[in-house]
């Protein structure tokens, strides 16, 4: 299902180019609400890296542009028993944050990212770097994960920006995203690599992400 809609979306930009008109962001972006995207999903063909949201919460997985799709934050994204604890200090305030988890909850979105679609050799240690360069919203903004109950936090716009981690190619995983407060978050990523042939480097270019994460 994966390679048949990327397949699609190439063909799909293809005819977009040979007619002379560029891709262009729907007018009405796409509401994701529950069930399971990768967020951050990373192609490279043609000696380019793409950037883009692999919506897999339908029947059928669609591949989207960024500026197309607002993933929501519902109500019941709501903790309020966040520890107070210097470990957990990134995120949220007086124990209460809202949090898209690492494991599948219902009525949520099971958010993570993908480097499967990047081919063994191409880049350099065969990984590539995720960066996360500015966030906008009326709190802070993180990803991490748990194990036995201690966090591992992979961003946080928190303790300054630009933030990397490195991730290697034909990796699926899953995390915690976490947000200070109610209201609209607008997260920009850029992913790059490095070309193991020639060692130019490569980028998907910056991409903005927005999240809406309501109260109520």
């Amino acid at each position: 299902m994966r390679s048949r809609t990327r397949i699609a979306s190439v063909v799909a930009l293809a005819g977009a180019l040979f007619f002379g008109t560029a891709f262009q962001a729907h007018a009405v972006p796409v509401h994701l609400s529950a069930g399971h995207v990768d967020i951050l999903d990373v192609d490279f063909a043609d000696g380019a890296l793409t950037l883009q949201v692999l919506d897999e919460t339908g029947s059928a997985a669609v591949e989207r542009a960024p500026g197309d799709v607002i993933f929501d934050v519902p109500p019941g994204a709501k903790r309020t028993n966040v520890p107070t604890t210097p470990a957990w200090s990134f995120l949220g305030t007086n124990g209460t944050a809202w949090v898209l988890p690492q494991s599948q909850v219902t009525g949520l979105l099971f958010a993570g990212w993908s480097t499967e679609g990047v081919p063994a050799g191409v880049l350099a240690g065969d990984k590539v770097d995720f960066n996360l360069t500015s966030v906008s919203g009326p709190g802070g903004f993180s990803v991490y994960t748990t194990s036995f109950g201690s966090p591992t936090v992979l961003f946080d716009s928190g303790d300054g920006l630009p933030d990397t981690r490195s991730v290697a190619r034909n990796t699926h995983a899953h995390a915690n995203w976490g947000f200070d407060a109610p209201g609209t978050y607008t997260a920009t990523f850029t992913v790059t690599g490095v070309l193991a042939s020639t060692g130019a480097i490569v980028t998907s270019g910056p991409q903005q992400f927005t999240f809406v994460v309501a109260d109520a």
